[in-house]
């Protein structure tokens, strides 16, 4: 239980509702582990032990309605308390994936990066699902029984010392402790087994993420047989696994119940031998059943304790993640109008820290605002790279990267990103309508100044023929319309954010040449009073760039406009000239 006590803060803002529970808990395991065996002999003794059997009618209903009335408090109790703990459950499930959502939004790209996209979702999922259950019965469960424990152990004394002696009261306790043995043993193997059980979810999640993701590729390749094999195997492990646990957590139920048979039998004999009346030994008996009963469910919390254990393991690496990336103590602002001249200064980078060539290696350049720059290079030679550092979506290893002479390091992280518009190869958009994917691009923007870029990113003609208009709902990862319209939504947003820095992951190459043009004419327009950054792919959309970054294994082999380069650059001349003739090939 220790494990979880960094973790019950997530009961704090219910107290109200924990204090309520825990007084219906309190009075329900009253109730409950001293009542019920006290109510025995109180009812039971005078109607049916004496002889002569000469009690009213009256007398005796009174008496025997204090069975139902006892019930009643009982089960109110119960109830209520069940109730405001499955509230607080809740509330906590609900803390518990916020929290860890809110956190893969500040984790660095590479920290992401190490984990598979269908197993982050098992954990916030499924994981999460499971602390929550283990944290609520911490509160609830991990009360309640001891609390009825207590109350029976209480009568059995209390009967003990009234009718026989102590020495049926401590013959009767004997068998107890030994409970606690199989509980022990059987809460190591389920911890175990629960850790195999989280870990093969989180691998199904992934395979199933990951087939969804390829289904246009696993049908042209002819996969499904072989997509099916691996997730029934993965399913099959998780099988082995959770029977494991079953097997280990249903055992324990017999294995208390043949202790408190024992500890029964040996009262039967006591009893015997001291004479005590029949319905004080069915007091005896229901306090002693009473008393083993909270220990088997006390073994039972055991097994969810190591679940939630389990679950916390998987938890735990991302939400206590260090944060790299963080807003400066002291932050420094841009001026209002930022001009957007981009400074490199001796910037170092690798993705490891261990790595033998570092992915950007001791690039200086300054990129003059309003200026169009493009980064060429061979596949790996850190382009992708350069405009992440900009954005910041890593820190750099050494070096400085300045925006109109501020070091971004020293700007919050918002305020630097709002500058920064992108327009990528692959646009992302969400599963929302096209109104509202428009509207990531600048939030607070009015419903005329949406409609405005979309005019300007001239997506607003197709957007009109849709049914639903602006309304219509473009899918995940907007499969329900076409590569162009995507590429326009994505201008339209670059328009409506309207930032002094925009960055082009050679936006057109995937597009046919209807399309292209249209989009061609819009980022003719984009692109004006801005620094560009154009990652190439593509050498014939970078010949009018003001200024060109040749890169190769992180370094910075040459910069200059196109006719410099191709003259003094051999690496510069090689990857132009092949490009230029796999397109004449392409064209003959």
């Amino acid at each position: 239980m220790r494990r979880f006590r960094p973790y019950l803060h997530y009961l704090r803002p219910a107290r109200a509702q924990l204090a309520l529970a825990l007084a219906a808990l309190c009075l329900y395991s009253a109730a409950n582990g001293f009542g019920l065996p006290y109510l025995l002999p109180t009812v039971f003794g005078p109607i049916f032990d004496s002889e002569e059997r000469s009690m009213e009618l009256a007398q005796v209903a009174r008496l025997a309605l204090l069975v139902p009335a006892l019930f009643l408090v009982r089960g109110i109790a119960g109830y209520l308390s069940a109730y405001l703990f499955q509230s607080i459950g809740t509330r906590i499930l609900e803390a518990i994936r916020v929290d860890f959502f809110r956190k893969l939004q500040h984790l660095p790209l590479a920290t992401l990066q190490r984990y598979p996209k269908g197993d982050l979702t098992s954990r916030a999922i499924s994981d999460a699902q499971q602390v929550q259950a283990t944290i609520t019965s911490i509160a609830s469960e991990g009360i309640k029984h001891p609390l009825s424990l207590i109350g029976a152990l209480s009568y059995v004394v209390y009967a003990a010392i009234t009718t026989e002696g102590l020495t049926l009261a401590l013959v009767c306790m004997a068998i107890v402790p030994l409970s606690v043995f199989p509980v022990r043993y059987v809460g190591l193997k389920v911890l175990r087994r629960a850790r195999q059980a989280q870990v093969q979810i989180g691998s199904i999640s992934s395979l199933l993420t990951e087939n969804l993701g390829a289904a246009r590729e696993v049908r042209a390749f002819s996969l499904e047989a072989h997509a099916t094999t691996r997730f029934a195997q993965a399913s099959r492990l998780l099988l082995t696994a959770q029977m494991k646990i079953v097997k280990y957590s249903l055992a324990l139920t017999p294995t208390i119940e043949v202790l408190s048979a024992l500890g029964i039998a040996i009262t039967l004999v006591f009893a015997y031998r001291t004479g005590i009346t029949f319905s004080s030994l069915m007091g005896v008996l229901t306090a002693l059943y009473l008393c083993y009963e909270p220990v088997k469910k006390l073994g039972a919390l055991n097994a969810d304790l190591s679940r939630g254990a389990a679950a916390l393991d998987r938890l735990e690496p991302i939400l206590r993640e260090p944060l790299t990336l963080t807003d400066p103590a002291e932050p420094r602002t841009l001026p209002a109008s930022p001009r957007g001249e981009i400074t490199f200064d001796q910037v170092s980078f690798a993705y490891t820290p261990d790595a033998r060539c570092p992915t950007l290696d001791r690039v200086s350049i300054k990129i003059p605002a309003g200026t169009t720059c493009a980064l060429v290079g061979p596949s790996g030679g850190g382009k992708t790279t350069f405009v992440n550092l900009i954005l910041r979506l890593h820190d750099i290893a050494s070096g400085t990267i300045a925006i109109d002479g501020v070091d971004i390091r020293q700007l919050r992280l918002a305020e630097l990103r709002r500058h920064i518009a992108i327009v990528s190869q692959e646009p992302v958009l969400f599963n929302d309508s096209i109104y509202n994917n428009l509207l990531l691009g600048r939030p607070d923007a009015t419903r005329d100044e949406v409609l405005a870029a979309a005019r300007a990113a001239h997506a607003d003609e197709f957007i009109k023929t849709l049914p639903q208009g602006y309304d219509t709902p473009v899918g995940e990862h907007g499969a329900l319309i076409s590569g162009g319209q995507k590429q326009r939504i994505a201008i339209a947003r670059a328009f409506l954010r309207d930032a002094p820095i925009l960055i082009l992951d050679e936006a057109t190459s995937a597009l046919d040449a209807q399309s292209e043009q249209a989009i061609q004419n819009a980022l003719q327009h984009l692109v004006i009073g801005k620094t560009v950054l154009i990652i190439a792919h593509r050498f014939s959309t970078i010949r009018d760039a003001s200024t060109i970054l040749v890169l190769d294994q992180g370094r910075l082999v040459a910069s200059g406009p196109h006719a410099e380069l191709y003259a003094n650059t051999p690496l510069y001349r090689s990857l132009y000239d092949r490009q230029t003739t796999l397109g004449n090939d392409a064209k003959a």
